[in-house]
């Protein structure tokens, strides 16, 4: 989904937003109430993600977690969402204020 789409859809719903950039890059800009969860620490942590619901996995352009997304599909049945363009594309879209790196 674009960052468009994805703040209109969150003026509806409550999906987990689970940034799986580094913590470096979290520190200079994130979604409001997503949590950071690095790329490299996802495999140990399978088990503490939601098995179900709905799961927008961002990291800075898109690509970082397609290929979460990709692995995560395997271990569980949850609906999983790509931010299209990541916190990049957020920030040029939808929070313009949200600084670029």
């Amino acid at each position: 989904m674009s960052a468009t789409e994805i703040a209109a859809y969150l003026q509806q719903a409550s999906p987990l937003l689970l940034d799986v950039r580094e913590p470096w890059e979290f520190e200079i800009c994130h979604i409001e109430g997503s949590t950071n969860l690095p790329m490299g620490q996802i495999p140990q942590a399978v088990e503490d993600l939601p098995e179900s619901g709905e799961i927008v996995v961002i990291c800075h352009h898109g690509v970082r977690s397609q290929q979460v997304i990709r692995f995560l599909q395997g271990q569980m049945t949850a609906s999983l969402i790509n931010l299209d363009g990541g916190v990049d594309a957020w920030a040029r879209e939808v929070d313009r204020d949200m600084p670029l790196y």
